[in-house]
């Protein structure tokens, strides 16, 4: 019989905090430049060094998870979100709204180290990546139905703030850090994850194919309100009303992606849909009414967590102690910071209708590697031998993640085969031919 799946809820709800500043990003950057009368690049700008606040936060803890503890770090994160974010929303000055937005972006991006880190030694990672884009891209919606109907520049980041206030009562569940408890689980693991990291060369390519895809992905998100309003001429009520719908489709993908699960591995569902992401960005880019933007950001918001859902699947099975999927996010995040910035400078300088068929050329020629990247490690069986006669705990947790049959490997936790000793009958055989050459007769036990 198999042991009940228990759901990670305390590791979903601080995924969602982390991830919920992106998501919001185009009300964000839409309030600001309204709000605070900015100009689109010094809005864009701000966005950009909130999401780079944001993956500097992965470089610098990427390593420091288990020696700091799961709990603290979350914590440190949830609060400095909470002041950021609301510090940011209380003022109007446009310094401090840019700090704010930085020590936030920091908060987010502890937030997010964390969940990764600890999601990536869940038995089924994309399950629970999948819990995560589903609580977001939720509550994401629910905001984008409520602030255009509201004043004022600071409410998503509000909205932010409150959310990590919200989560940080679910901490008390995740592990404390200390050196012996990190020194035992560093003893759990085998060579390659102690040391150096593993498939180097595919975590590498992955990473700097994540900077490229998630900066054409948020160049569009953090232009996409401008293009509502004013190329499409909507109303901003209007706009957010398309993206909560958007949002509501992306709920689908992401269920879809959680039934679909491995059946058509990794390969097919990044590599594929990253083509239709492509053509979604390009008819969204170029829509002059309800009918095509809308079309545009639904049809595009149902693709990207459904392929964002595989590539974090992707990255944990990389490396069981979560180390390439605390990196691939952050060089991710580096790519969001990004966005907003290109977005704008692409926009201002060739109009929306161009941006969005770069945008699209550049993501044709990054899902070549994306998917080179996961033909050659997702889905990969062990080979034998690959999990340590003391324990399997490293060799179990990989299997998990990149869909091994459950046989193949020994489960976490599974009692040590006992060495059987067998009594043969008869003298033993003298010792004296242990310098003679090699026979294929040589009995068994005789060396």
């Amino acid at each position: 019989m198999y042991a009940p799946r228990t759901t990670p809820w305390p590791l979903v709800a601080l995924f969602t905090a982390g991830y919920l500043a992106p998501y919001l990003l185009p009300t964000t950057v839409g309030r600001l430049e309204r709000g605070l009368d900015l100009t689109p690049t010094q809005a864009g700008g701000v966005g950009s060094l909130l999401l780079l606040s944001s993956a500097t936060a992965g470089f610098l803890l990427a390593s420091r998870v288990e020696r700091t503890g799961a709990r603290t770090l979350a914590r440190l994160g949830l609060v400095l979100a909470a002041v950021g974010y609301g510090g940011a929303a209380l003022t109007t000055s446009v310094p401090a709204v840019l700090a704010g937005a930085v020590v936030g972006g920091f908060g987010s991006g502890t937030a997010t180290t964390v969940a990764a880190t600890r999601i990536a030694a869940e038995k089924d990672p994309h399950r629970a990546s999948t819990l995560g884009l589903l609580s977001v891209s939720a509550l994401a919606g629910a905001v984008y139905l409520t602030v255009p109907h509201l004043p004022g520049h600071g409410l998503t980041l509000a909205a932010i703030a409150l959310t990590a206030l919200a989560v940080w009562p679910l901490t008390s569940r995740l592990p404390g850090g200390t050196a012996r408890q990190a020194a035992a689980e560093s003893a759990q693991t085998d060579g390659f994850a102690t040391g150096r990291l593993p498939h180097r060369r595919s975590g590498m390519v992955l990473a700097g194919a994540m900077l490229l895809w998630s900066m054409a992905q948020n160049a569009l998100w953090g232009v996409s309100g401008r293009i509502g309003v004013g190329q499409a001429q909507l109303s901003e009520p209007t706009v957010g009303v398309v993206f909560a719908v958007a949002l509501g489709a992306g709920l689908l993908g992401v269920l879809g992606a959680g039934a679909l699960g491995s059946r058509l591995g990794r390969a097919l569902p990044i590599g594929g849909g990253t083509v239709l992401i492509a053509c979604c960005i390009a008819l969204s880019a170029s829509a002059t009414g309800l009918g095509s933007f809308a079309a545009g950001e639904i049809a595009w918001n149902t693709f990207y967590p459904v392929v964002l859902s595989y590539l974090i699947g992707l990255a944990a099975s990389l490396d069981p102690r979560g180390r390439w999927a605390v990196l691939v996010g952050s060089a991710s995040s580096l790519g969001t910071a990004a966005g907003p910035l290109t977005g704008s400078v692409l926009s201002a300088q060739a109009g929306f209708p161009v941006m969005g068929a770069v945008l699209a050329v550049g993501l044709l020629l990054v899902a070549v590697p994306m998917t080179g990247v996961a033909l050659h490690t997702g889905g990969r069986p062990l080979l034998p031998g690959a999990v340590r006669r003391r324990g399997g705990h490293p060799a179990a947790v990989v299997a998990a993640t990149t869909g091994t049959p459950s046989g193949a490997v020994p489960e976490v936790g599974a009692p040590e085969q006992p060495v059987v000793e067998i009594a043969l009958d008869g003298a033993a055989v003298p010792a004296r031919g242990a310098y003679d050459t090699a026979a294929a007769t040589r009995a068994p036990g005789g060396m």
